[in-house]
C-alpha cells in the first residue's frame, strides 16, 4: 500500500488522491503538517527518488520563505537540510507518495503512472 503525505487545504494533493483514488490506487493518507516523515524515512525516500535533496523542499510555500530558506540552502549539508525538512512538514513538497521502493514529490500525471493498477 501506498504512504500519501498531503495536505488536505492543498490543491494539488487533492488532484492526486482523486488521480489515485480513480486508478484504484490502495494509499494511506497521512497529514505531512501533523506527522512529517522523520529525518531517517526522508532520507531513504530522497535516495529511491533519484532526485536533488533541494526538489523535496516545498519553495513556493509560506514556511519556506518566512525562513528565507532558498537563501540558506546553498551552505546548508545534506544532513541540515534533512533535519529542516524533518522538522516542519510545510517544508516538503506535496504530495508525497511511496510504496517503500519508489518515491515521487509533487504531481504529475505521467510520474504517477508507476501508482496505477
Amino acid at each position: 500500500m501506498l504512504r500519501f503525505y498531503g495536505y488536505d487545504k492543498c490543491g494539488t494533493c487533492r488532484k492526486a488522491k482523486k488521480w489515485l483514488d480513480q486508478a484504484h490506487a490502495a494509499y494511506e493518507s497521512i497529514p505531512i503538517v501533523d506527522s512529517p516523515p522523520d529525518k531517517a524515512e526522508l532520507k531513504r525516500m530522497w535516495q529511491q527518488s533519484g532526485l536533488e535533496l533541494r526538489k523535496f523542499f516545498n519553495t513556493s510555500g509560506q514556511v519556506y520563505k518566512d525562513m528565507q530558506v532558498k537563501d540558506k540552502l546553498p551552505a546548508m549539508s545534506e544532513d541540515a537540510m534533512l533535519e529542516l525538512l524533518a522538522s516542519n512538514g510545510k517544508l516538503i513538497k506535496r504530495p508525497l507518495v511511496t510504496d517503500g521502493k519508489r518515491v515521487t514529490v509533487g504531481f504529475d500525471e505521467e510520474a504517477y503512472q508507476i501508482w496505477r493498477n
